[in-house]
């Protein structure tokens, strides 16, 4: 039961890897798992799953506020919510300029402003812990042979975006770190969704574990960072990637 007691908020609670997050750690005992997405419906009872778009800052102030008035504190946020333009992985030569911009605004600046609100919360407690989500191509350059069986590509926003979120993760680390609040951050390798057959043969021919990775995969090593078994880790970014970035 490591999050035992815990008040935890997870956002993009109805995705594939953020549905996963919240069941491992209500099953690891939190007293209450917020699933937040623009998706779900408003609906605060004993397993809340409730609707904010974390792309709306008057939304991000009405779901802080809720939590506290709910909860009287936020020990643990993951911020897994993967919001995103219709035009998502547009070959590079033709991304409007416009698109680049939203996807960071919705993205990456997302980020940093419901970290804001929260750390003000956290700080005020004089403890926390928030678990960012960066990527490997957050990390890497992508490899874009995986791609060239269909003529595919990887929109390189998602770089840009991921490489930011995890340097943004150790500033609020080193920032944050006198007020007993941890901020680490999670970078998944890929994670198989039924992808197309050439795209999953040519991932598991370079991933050094030959596969990609299960969504559950992913939420063990959250529920770490957000528990007090880490109490002396921050500003890591682990990798749950299967080896992806060590070759």
């Amino acid at each position: 039961m490591k999050l035992e007691g815990k008040i935890i908020i997870v956002t993009g609670s109805g995705g594939l890897i953020g549905r996963e997050i919240v069941r491992y750690c209500r099953e690891s005992g939190a007293e209450a798992v917020v699933g937040v997405d623009v998706d779900r419906p408003n609906r605060w009872g004993e397993l809340p799953d409730v609707a904010y778009d974390v792309t709306d800052p008057a939304q991000i102030d009405e779901l802080v506020d809720d939590m506290l008035e709910k909860y009287g504190r936020i020990d643990g946020l993951v911020n897994a919510a993967y919001p995103r333009t219709s035009d998502w992985g547009t070959k590079f030569e033709d991304v409007p300029y416009e698109s680049w911009q939203k996807n960071v605004d919705m993205q990456l600046n997302a980020v940093f402003l419901i970290c804001q609100k929260v750390l003000a919360v956290m700080k005020e407690q004089g403890s926390g812990s928030i678990v960012n989500f960066g990527s490997i191509y957050g990390v890497v350059g992508n490899d874009f042979t995986i791609y060239e069986g269909y003529g595919g590509t990887s929109p390189l926003a998602y770089n840009a975006i991921k490489g930011g979120i995890i340097n943004f993760t150790r500033s609020l680390a080193s920032y944050f770190g006198k007020y007993g609040i941890r901020v680490n951050c999670v970078s998944p390798g890929g994670v198989f969704d039924n992808q197309r057959t050439e795209f999953v043969e040519a991932y598991n021919h370079k991933s050094p574990l030959k596969r990609m990775a299960r969504p559950e995969e992913m939420a063990p090593g959250v529920a770490f960072l957000l528990s007090d078994e880490s109490s002396f880790i921050t500003g890591h970014n682990l990798m749950i990637d299967g080896g992806w970035t060590a070759i």
